[in-house]
This record gives structure tokens, C-alpha cells and sequence, in this order.
């Protein structure tokens, strides 16, 4: 199932919660997919944008309807992900809507959400469901909270357990959507370590932490994005990070009055990444993209592919919103494999599709390890993943959370990828397509909307070519 949402909101968009015909629907049955082929195309070439980074827009949003006053957000993503996180913050009493190129939130502070007055669908988007739990856990409200068929398998445990030892009370169906989280304004700060490398449990702790009457803290052992502690910094709350004996402790304190801030969105890395792979792939291509988000904890998918030999530079960095930007160009690169560390995956664990798609190109075998983050994403991408370069003459293999592509400087190609509801894996392998001997066809390309709308027409705009796949 998917959402019907709009792929993007035009000036003027205003999501209030009394106004049904701007509620979220009721996910409707995928029944009708949408798949599309890939074809080899000659040099791609250009220079452009990409929409805003996922990540930051989420966060701009939830943290603007936590600050008192108003929030102003240039470049913010209008995918489906981030539009249901702005109806979502609409429905809890502070309200997004759209004014030119600018969108706007009217923040209820801390502890000013209110009840909304039915469930939240969430769509797609696991980054907006936990996040929002956090958000939710300091009010003395109750929200019922849905998604699609996709969202609705992945777990939601090792978010809710925190949250549960700090005072939330959750009714659900095994921890999984749909359920009900019972918020409290007595919430209690905990210290946390975490069980896992993810900055969504670590950034839904941080935010119930705001409504405590004391420090709240997460103990990391390995580094995850830090997007959540650089903007509640920029809103004015109290952060600190410290790092000793192998560990980093980021620690919140708890009562602090955010005010509304400007927020600008840099460009998506991970959408990038799509066009970077393809110009390193296909040959006499040369593509830089402007103004990307280049944080360090996102940036091991480049720093793997300038290992592999890919023609990778980032120029003019700068910083924008407390996050650093840099134009980034690609060129056709002779790739070889190579060894990519477990440490490594919690800065490119969304890019991991794109990575071992690009590695079939390459010659050697490129190893992957600690991918066990990606069994519970919008599919299980690991088997997925290796199951579509199989489709495509590509020799793959899982073993554990490892996976092995032994790539052979060429793909075969003319599979069929089943994509199971994925945004990243249907990209990723139109991707293939562009370089590979045959054409590449993935069975749906509709949920690309729920991160990426603009993914055909950037291509296109660059010089690739996809055609649509007839009806039997």
C-alpha cells in the first residue's frame, strides 16, 4: 500500500487539522504498481540540485512546533515523507503551511501539543514515526499512530522501550503500527545506551528529553548522525558531547525554551548519491551537484567510492544552518573493489543499494559488513539487494550481516527487480540500468515520491533514458 498524498505542496499549502479533505487518507491498496526500465544511455552530464536533505527536514519541522513562536524553513523536502510530518505537527496544534518559497510553523512550545482529534498517518516514513514518538512523550495526550502496509511491518521496539522507561505508555499490536502512545507532561530523564547504532532511537530519546525536569543522556559506541543535537543547539537548547574510553555521551537538558529559528535545508546526500553512482558508472560522464549536505556522519558512501577509485571531489565547502555544504563532482572512474568496514555503516546505511549496485561495476569483490540495520528498513534490503544483482547477472551473496558482490566491471542486466515497496532499491536499480549490457526493469516506481519525486527529472535533465513497461 501507499499513500496518496501530493508529491509536492505548492505556495499557499496549509495542512489545519479541521480540515478533512487535508487529513491524511486512508492507505489505499498498491494494486496498480507503476514499474519502469532503465536504458543504457550515453554520457550523463550536468549541473544541478538536488531537494533538500530528509533528514534536516523532518527535524526542522518537529522542532518548530516544540519552540515558542514561529519557525521559517528555506529548501525544506516536499516528499511524502516529509509532507505527512508536516501534517502530523498540524494535527498536534502547530501549524505548517507554505508562503512562497518558504514554509512556515507556528511552534506551541514544549509541552503545548495537543490532543489531536484522530490517528496520524505516517505514510512511509519510519524517520518521521520515531522521531514523533519522542516528540509526543512529554504531553499528557494520547495519539494513535498508522502507516502504510510497508511502515506498518518494521519495528518500533527499541524506540518505545526507551520512552516506556521514562514514562510513556504504549498500546499497540506487538510494538508495531498501529498504536497508541500515552504521553505524560511528568516524563522522567533516563541515561541511555544504545543498543544499536541509530540515530533515530538516539534522537527520539533526546526530545522526550526536553519536557524532563532534569539531564537526559545517550551513550553511543559508535557515532550516528548527529543532525538532531546540531539543531536543538540552533533552537536554543542545552547540548553537550563528549566523547572518552571509546564512547560518546550526548546529553540533553531538560526545561529549556526553544524559540522559532530560520532553518536552511542543504541538498539530500543520499538523494545525491543516486547521480554520483550513475556518472561514476557510465562512461564519459561528468556531474556536479550544488550545495549538499557533506556532515561527516553521512558521508561514508563517498568516502567508500573515492577508495574504489571513483573521481569523487568536493568543492566549495562551506557552512550553512550549522551544517557543512560542499558542490560535489563525479566523473567516470574505473572502480575496483574493495573491503568496507562495519564501523563505516551507520554514516551511508541508507546508501548500502546504490553501493553494492556500483560495486557490480567495479572488478573484485567489494565486501560490506555490519548491514544488519538493513533486514528492518522498508524491506529486508540486504536479501532484497542481493536477489536483484542475481536477477541481473551479477554475483552476489549474503552471509550474517555481510554482504559480498563480486563485481566483474559490468552488469549484465535485463532482470526484473522486485523492489518490495523500497524506494531506494527501485533507484538504485534504475541506476543499473543506465550502464548495464541490457535494460534493467524494477516492478514499482511509485513510492520514490515517499523520498525523491524529482528522481526521474534530474536524470532525465542529466541525460538518462527509462521507458515505461507496457501492459501484458
Amino acid at each position: 500500500m501507499r499513500s496518496t498524498f501530493p508529491k509536492s505542496a505548492g505556495a499557499g499549502a496549509v495542512f489545519p487539522a479541521a480540515c478533512p479533505q487535508l487529513r491524511p487518507s486512508a492507505p489505499v491498496s498498491h494494486a496498480d504498481p507503476t514499474p519502469l526500465t532503465s536504458v543504457s544511455s550515453g554520457p550523463l552530464r550536468g549541473l544541478l540540485r538536488v531537494p533538500g536533505d530528509k533528514s534536516i527536514s523532518h527535524r526542522a519541522l518537529m522542532l518548530g512546533a516544540l519552540a515558542t513562536g514561529k519557525t521559517r524553513i528555506r529548501g525544506l523536502l516536499e516528499a511524502e515523507d516529509v509532507i505527512n510530518t508536516a501534517r502530523a505537527v498540524t494535527a498536534l496544534g502547530a501549524p505548517a503551511s507554505k508562503s512562497g518559497d518558504v514554509w512556515e510553523v507556528l511552534g506551541r512550545g514544549t509541552g503545548g501539543l495537543a490532543q489531536p482529534k484522530g490517528p496520524i498517518d505516517f505514510g512511509n516514513s519510519g524517520t518521521g514515526t520515531r522521531l514523533m514518538m519522542g516528540v509526543i512523550a512529554p504531553h499528557d495526550i494520547s495519539v494513535s499512530m498508522v502507516g502504510d502496509a510497508s511502515l506498518s511491518k518494521r519495528p518500533m521496539g527499541r524506540v518505545l522501550n526507551p520512552l516506556r522507561s521514562m514514562g510513556v505508555d504504549v498500546d499497540g499490536n506487538g510494538d508495531r503500527l498501529p498504536l497508541t502512545i500515552r504521553g505524560t507532561s511528568r516524563l522522567v530523564p533516563i541515561a541511555y545506551e544504545l543498543p544499536v547504532p541509530s540515530a533515530q532511537i538516539k534522537s527520539a530519546i533526546l526530545l522526550a528529553g526536553l519536557g524532563t525536569a532534569g539531564e537526559t543522556t545517550v551513550i553511543e559506541r559508535e557515532a550516528t548522525r548527529d543532525h538532531t543535537e546540531r539543531m536543538l543547539r540552533h533552537f536554543g537548547a542545552s547540548v553537550s558531547t563528549v566523547s572518552d574510553a571509546g564512547t560518546t555521551r550526548i546529553t540533553v537538558k531538560g526545561g529549556a525554551e526553544l524559540a522559532g529559528q530560520d532553518v536552511t535545508v542543504p541538498g539530500d546526500p543520499s538523494s545525491a548519491a543516486f547521480l554520483i553512482a550513475a556518472a561514476l558508472i557510465v562512461p564519459g560522464s561528468d556531474v556536479t551537484i550544488e550545495g549538499v549536505l557533506v556532515n561527516p556522519t553521512r558521508t561514508g558512501l563517498y568516502t567508500t567510492l573515492v577508495e574504489m577509485g571513483g573521481d569523487v571531489t568536493f568543492l566549495n565547502p562551506r557552512e550553512e544552518g550549522g551544517e557543512p555544504v560542499a558542490d560535489i563532482r563525479a566523473r567516470f572512474s574505473r572502480l575496483k573493489g574493495v573491503s568496507v568496514p562495519a564501523e563505516r555503516a551507520p554514516s551511508m546505511i541508507d546508501e548500502y543499494p546504490m553501493l553494492a549496485v556500483t560495486a557490480a561495476f567495479a572488478q573484485g569483490p567489494t565486501r560490506m559488513d555490519g548491514l544488519g540495520e538493513l533486514k528492518v528498513k522498508e524491506s529486508d534490503r540486504l536479501a532484497a539487494t542481493a536477489a536483484g544483482l542475481a536477477a541481473n547477472g551479477v554475483r552476489a551473496e549474503v552471509s550474517g550481516d555481510t554482504l559480498t558482490v563480486h563485481g566483474a566491471g559490468r552488469a549484465p542486466g535485463g532482470g526484473r527487480v522486485a523492489t518490495h515497496l523500497d524506494h531506494r532499491m527501485a533507484m538504485s536499480f534504475l541506476v543499473m540500468g543506465l550502464a548495464s549490457e541490457a535494460p534493467v526493469t524494477v516492478d514499482d516506481t511509485a513510492m520514490i515520491a515517499t523520498s525523491f519525486p524529482e528522481f526521474r527529472s534530474l536524470m532525465a535533465q542529466i541525460g538518462a533514458r527509462f521507458a515505461p513497461v507496457e501492459a501484458p
